[in-house]
């Protein structure tokens, strides 16, 4: 549902002479609040049964129509007329013509629009609603009676204690439980987010990671949801709300408690709720409220607080600052009806002194925390973490995946310093081509002339191998020349024969 600017509901009627507007006390031109409608729309009846029919033309926003153009918080609701009765100038201001276009019309009648809340009041009842709150704390602090008590209905049963020998948990776990709760026409889908181990270990380091986990899986689930070709179905299980319940130490935050906001504050919307607060004393409460806050401020954490707007009515303004006034929340749940010493049946705690009334604010800050995280300000937790904590994920987690923003989308451009722009790109690219066509050039060259340079050492090798081969094979041949022309003497086969040729002359 759109977000209202005020308690007071406002609807724009038609009516009155030419050049005149109905009015509220305020003076606000065509706003009435609802209790002076009747009358007004009864006014205007009458009058539109005795006034011909005509058409007012359009004119162009004039500034010092003061008096007849009172404009709303969005700026888009008024009146054209002139104060003093006379019609509307069509020739725009000198100065104003070429700072504003803004074209008015004056309403002859009802035309409807102002129905337009209800439209969506209907529409989302229709649809019906979803939330995710998320309750995160030490065993024992009262997280799942308070649930059951803010909702007035038995989301947690009854849990049975663990025996001494029973083997505990060593890591903290994630459980969810969800409900389809039903007042007055009006569905919610509940879903509550439970982390059972928190700060119940003897060494507590990381023990925020596997929360961290959670809501960041969550987010990539919406993130894919909203990828698909068809997002006719998205589901929201995003967590938009966080109640951190701390120890009623009266002392301070614990580091544990400091670490695990400082992790998830700009993941989540952080009330941080004091547990059990009926230990304390008030004096006690609020000496431990303003240690809290100040931990809180030293560390940089954000935790929700409850919005303001303009234009706002004093009792909403004091509603939010009152709220405001008691973060952190002391409260104490409990789902048991008792009776008073006076005989009223109430919900809280009996003790040996007296009765502690949940849905009483002199005892606990119960009231303030359901009027701000149920019946006043779920809408602004829902649209708080869709329109910033989870866009500053998604923001985060796409340039981290190399996307970013093109600038020149919805830019308006000259047609000449565009095509100048595209110009010293095509002549920058030209260059940046040719550069590289000589690069590869020089290095084909380089890689030839290194190719051929070795082919020359190879030949010239062998060359000379060849070379010195010849010139061994040559050396031995003069040498076998020298010993012949030496006079080398004859062989004993040539003597014998000589010896038989001349026994044979004998």
């Amino acid at each position: 549902m759109e977000r209202r600017p005020s308690r007071t509901r406002f609807y724009l009627v038609g009516g009155g002479k030419r050049g005149e507007s109905v009015k509220a006390d305020d003076d606000q031109g065509l706003l009435l609040p609802k209790p002076k409608l009747e009358g007004a729309l009864a006014t205007a009846t009458k009058q539109e049964q005795h006034r011909p029919t005509s058409f007012l033309s359009p004119v162009l926003f004039n500034p010092k129509m003061t008096e007849s153009y009172t404009s709303s918080r969005n700026g888009d609701l008024a009146s054209n007329g002139l104060s003093n009765g006379s019609s509307p100038s069509l020739v725009p201001n000198a100065q104003t013509a070429g700072i504003s276009s803004v074209i008015r019309k004056k309403l002859m009648g009802y035309v409807g629009f102002a129905n337009l809340p209800n439209q969506v009041h209907r529409k989302s009842v229709r649809k019906g609603f979803q939330f995710t709150a998320m309750v995160v704390g030490e065993s024992g602090l009262g997280k799942s009676t308070l649930i059951n008590t803010l909702f007035n209905t038995t989301l947690y049963p009854q849990k049975e204690p663990l025996p001494p020998a029973a083997e505990r948990p060593k890591t903290v776990a994630i459980e969810s439980i969800g409900a389809d709760i039903e007042e007055n026409g009006v569905r919610l889908h509940l879903t509550v987010v439970d982390t059972p181990g928190f700060g119940d270990f003897v060494n507590n380091d990381d023990s925020w990671k596997p929360i961290v986990e959670n809501i960041e899986s969550r987010f990539d689930s919406y993130l894919e949801q909203e990828n698909r070709v068809n997002r006719t179905k998205i589901v929201d299980n995003r967590v938009h709300a966080c109640l951190y319940f701390i120890q009623p130490t009266g002392h301070s935050l614990k580091q544990l408690d400091i670490e695990f906001m400082r992790r998830l504050h700009t993941k989540v919307n952080l009330i941080p709720i004091i547990a059990k607060s009926d230990t304390l004393t008030d004096e006690e409460v609020t000496e431990f409220k303003e240690r809290i806050l100040a931990d809180i401020a030293h560390h940089n954490i954000h935790i929700f607080q409850a919005p303001t707007y303009e234009n706002e009515d004093e009792e909403t303004i004091a509603e939010a600052e009152e709220i405001a006034s008691k973060i952190p929340f002391a409260v104490v749940g409990s789902d048991k009806i008792v009776v008073t010493p006076d005989g009223r049946e109430v919900r809280g705690r009996v003790y040996p002194w007296g009765v502690v009334e949940v849905d009483n604010e002199e005892h606990c800050d119960f009231v303030k925390l359901r009027q701000m995280l149920v019946r006043t300000y779920m809408e602004e937790l829902r649209e708080y973490t869709n329109d910033v904590l989870y866009e500053n994920w998604r923001t985060e987690k796409l340039l981290s995946m190399g996307v970013a923003q093109d600038s020149s989308v919805f830019k308006e451009i000259n047609p000449a310093a565009r095509l100048q722009e595209e110009r010293v790109l095509h002549e920058a690219k030209l260059a940046k081509m040719e550069a590289e066509m000589k690069m590869v050039f020089q290095q084909k060259v380089q890689e030839k002339e290194a190719k051929l340079k070795q082919s020359e050492e190879e030949l010239y090798a062998r060359h000379k191998e060849m070379k010195d081969a010849l010139d061994k094979q040559r050396l031995d041949l003069e040498d076998k020349k020298r010993k012949i022309e030496s006079g080398r003497p004859l062989t004993p086969e040539k003597s014998s024969t000589t010896r038989k040729k001349g026994f044979l002359r004998t």
